[in-house]
């Protein structure tokens, strides 16, 4: 299968270079500096931006599928996925490639939270998304809506906060809301959810979420 990756240069971006090319499948990669991408040597790399039409075209021109691991790379408004999603849907649409797996947020939906107890509810939501995370939490809305809007296959992955320890292999997979007190998971484990999304009718046009 030959795969688009979005966001390749990213922490997870990289981890999904390296399942992909391990499971034997073809890399396109679009990034701004192709000398920083160590996987270069083993894949077709687009250089440009993600915010530019062309370079989004040229990335998914002849690919089966699209990974995005794009997303704020700071607190600030950047308008990345804002900006980037809606070039990708249309390039897809044109190239008449249908499904796409990004990675998101657990702050994508109002109804996330449903799940935590009231006082972390309480926290996260007035605290950490309207105030330190407002920007990001704001581009993964976005991105929601936009794909929701589209009519690509699409799968959006929620996880919480981040981290780059080691895969655990064990996750929680909720459709609805974040696992209670779901609050972490490595990169690792989020790739390789990600992966297995490429075979998997279970959650097309829909977000799901996952935690340890």
């Amino acid at each position: 299968m030959k795969i688009a990756i979005f966001g390749a240069t990213g922490a997870t971006g990289l981890l999904l270079t390296e399942r992909c090319l391990a499971a034997g499948h073809t890399v396109k990669a679009l990034t701004r500096n192709p000398a920083t991408y160590p996987f270069s040597d083993r894949t077709e790399v687009i250089q440009g931006d993600s915010k530019d039409p062309e370079a989004v075209r040229k990335t998914i021109a002849g690919v089966d599928l699209v990974l995005s691991a794009l997303g704020a790379r700071s607190l600030k408004k950047e308008d990345i996925l804002e900006d980037s999603l809606p070039l990708i849907v249309a390039a897809m649409q044109q190239a008449g490639v249908r499904r796409i797996i990004t990675l998101g947020s657990a702050g994508a939906l109002p109804t996330s939270l449903d799940k935590q107890p009231a006082y972390r509810r309480w926290i996260v939501q007035n605290i950490v998304y309207n105030t330190v995370l407002k920007w990001p939490v704001a581009s993964q809305i976005a991105q929601y809506a936009i794909l929701s809007a589209s009519d690509l296959e699409w799968t959006m992955v929620m996880p919480p906060m981040l981290t780059n320890g080691k895969a655990r292999g064990k996750l929680r997979i909720d459709g609805e809301a974040l696992p209670r007190n779901g609050s972490r998971i490595a990169r690792a484990d989020v790739a390789d959810f990600m992966m297995q999304q490429i075979d998997n009718p279970q959650w097309v046009r829909k977000g799901v979420y996952i935690s340890w």
